[in-house]
Order: structure tokens, then C-alpha cells, then sequence
């Protein structure tokens, strides 16, 4: 069996298309804010528009190397959908084009990435347990 196979995410997991569900459902929402013309106001740290990337996309990469297999095409989608939308941005009246916004994105998959090989990086996989024996207990 190939490791990095989805089939060893679901052979780990009770429930993978609930977690892959939401995490599809994590890149809607960033995509969203992303592009929508008046995203949120968010006070403290997070209203910095660097650190709203940074985070975003580390937990995006972060919920997909436990929702999804771990190998290297999930990495490549998220560093392209950060830099795509960057590139959307620059495209709109209402929105920027900004370098230092990929560059965020990039550094919060790097960052989603080491988090994921940490004991953070099996969150998910306690969850899904839970439920599963809650499902079935």
C-alpha cells in the first residue's frame, strides 16, 4: 500500500469525508474573504492583514496533512491558491495586489506544515475517535 495513498487517510480515519467536507469548506471560506469586497473588520493581532494570511493558510495546510494524504500535490495547491487569489486581487477595483500577502501565504503552509508533524498534527485524529466512539458507544 502506498502511504501517501487516500486510502490510508481513510483506513486511519472513521469519518474522511466529513473532515475532507470541511476542509473543502475552509478554502471556500478563505476564497471568500479573500476576494469579497468588504472582508470583516478582526480586532487585535488578527486585524493585520500579514498575520490573517499567515494563519489562514498554516491552518488550511495544517486541517489538510491530517484530512488528506500527505503528499507534496497538497503543499503545491496551496501555495498556487494563495498566490492565485493574490493575483485575482490585483484583478478587482476593490481589492490589492500585494507580494508580501503570498509571501505570508506561503510561510503560514510552512508553518501548517511543522505544526502537522508536532502532536498538534494529530488533533484531528483524536476528534474523529471521540466521535466514532460516541457514534458507536
Amino acid at each position: 500500500m502506498d502511504i501517501n495513498s487516500d486510502s490510508l487517510v481513510k483506513e486511519k480515519l472513521a469519518f474522511p469525508v466529513a473532515w475532507q467536507a470541511i476542509g473543502w469548506g475552509m478554502v471556500c471560506l478563505v476564497v471568500y474573504l479573500t476576494l469579497t469586497p468588504k472582508p470583516p473588520v478582526v480586532p487585535g493581532f488578527l486585524g493585520w492583514d500579514k498575520a490573517q494570511h499567515f494563519v489562514a493558510y498554516a491552518g488550511l495546510m495544517w486541517w489538510y496533512r491530517q484530512a488528506f494524504s500527505k503528499h507534496l500535490g497538497w503543499i503545491v495547491f496551496m501555495v498556487v491558491l494563495g498566490v492565485g487569489l493574490e493575483c485575482i486581487q490585483g484583478l478587482t477595483d476593490y481589492r490589492f495586489f500585494d507580494y508580501y500577502d503570498m509571501v505570508a501565504n506561503t510561510i503560514g503552509v510552512a508553518l501548517g506544515i511543522i505544526l502537522a508533524a508536532t502532536p498538534l498534527g494529530q488533533v484531528l485524529s483524536f476528534v474523529d475517535r471521540t466521535v466514532d466512539s460516541y457514534h458507536h458507544g
